[in-house]
């Protein structure tokens, strides 16, 4: 089940009057509670059906990471996209400790280039930028945990 379809049922449970979402497709369940954590399973996310959990309220990272020298106030800082993490795990901006991080404030990314990795469960998920821009900001401090829709970079888009 695609990530960017997961973050629209988060946003509809969050947005509606309703309590709790279950949807399955194939072999993955993705069940979201307002009040409680949901639970992704399946053999073809992680092994062994082993659940994921995924709060449905988004939450935003702490403001730990790197930061463009622009004002908070640049009108054009309205249509910067935000990239999020799609599941709970600790954020990794490179491959592994010697390596040089993914991307940094000021590079430019094309679509479906590495940001960083989110690890869950022993899991190293690449998140891939879904649209090409220019990185203004990094919110998520290396190393350090992550919540399922919190905001890791800022993105300038093309």
């Amino acid at each position: 089940m695609d990530i960017g379809k997961v973050r629209e049922l988060v946003k509809l449970v969050e947005e509606s009057g309703i309590e709790e979402l279950e949807v399955s497709h194939k072999d993955t369940t993705i069940r979201i509670n307002k009040h409680r954590q949901a639970a992704v399973a399946g053999p073809n996310l992680f092994s062994a059906s082993v659940p994921v959990a995924i709060p449905a309220s988004a939450a935003v990272v702490p403001d730990q990471g790197e930061k463009a020298a622009e004002p908070a106030s640049d009108p054009s800082r309205s249509k910067w996209k935000d990239v999020r993490s799609p599941i709970v795990g600790t954020f990794y901006r490179s491959p592994s400790p010697t390596s040089d991080f993914f991307v940094n404030v000021g590079d430019h990314v094309t679509v479906g280039q590495t940001l960083c990795i989110v690890e869950a469960m022993k899991v190293m998920n690449e998140i891939d930028a879904e649209f090409g821009g220019v990185i203004k900001e990094i919110l998520a401090a290396n190393a350090e945990p992550v919540e399922a829709e919190g905001v890791l970079f800022l993105i300038d888009p093309d």
